[in-house]
């Protein structure tokens, strides 16, 4: 079962998003990256995050998380990108920016 820990106001920013993800539990999540293009052009990109700290989570949670991914995957529309993260350098806004133009 799948609960919708919280949703964020289009105005939050992405340091909003990475400030709801809890340091010791795994998550899936998804959110409107914005970043400029290598030309000047602001550009926006629905991204799923799998977030999944190592070292601060059990086995079995990994485990549940990542066996059942690919099939919350598939039935999320729009999504561009992917991103999982295992730590904090992970979501760093300038590396997901950096995600997003691949």
């Amino acid at each position: 079962c799948i609960v919708d820990d919280c949703q964020g106001a289009k105005e939050e920013t992405f340091q909003d998003f990475v400030a709801k993800l809890p340091e010791d539990e795994p998550r899936y999540a998804v959110c409107g990256v914005d970043y400029e293009t290598d030309d000047g052009r602001r550009q926006g990109k629905l991204c799923f995050f799998f977030w999944s700290p190592d070292g601060k989570t059990s086995v079995k949670d990994r485990m549940v998380y990542a066996s059942s991914k690919d099939a919350l995957k598939r039935k999320l529309v729009g999504v561009m990108k992917e991103i999982q993260a295992n730590e904090a350098s992970d979501l760093d806004e300038a590396f997901v920016a950096a995600e997003m133009k691949r």
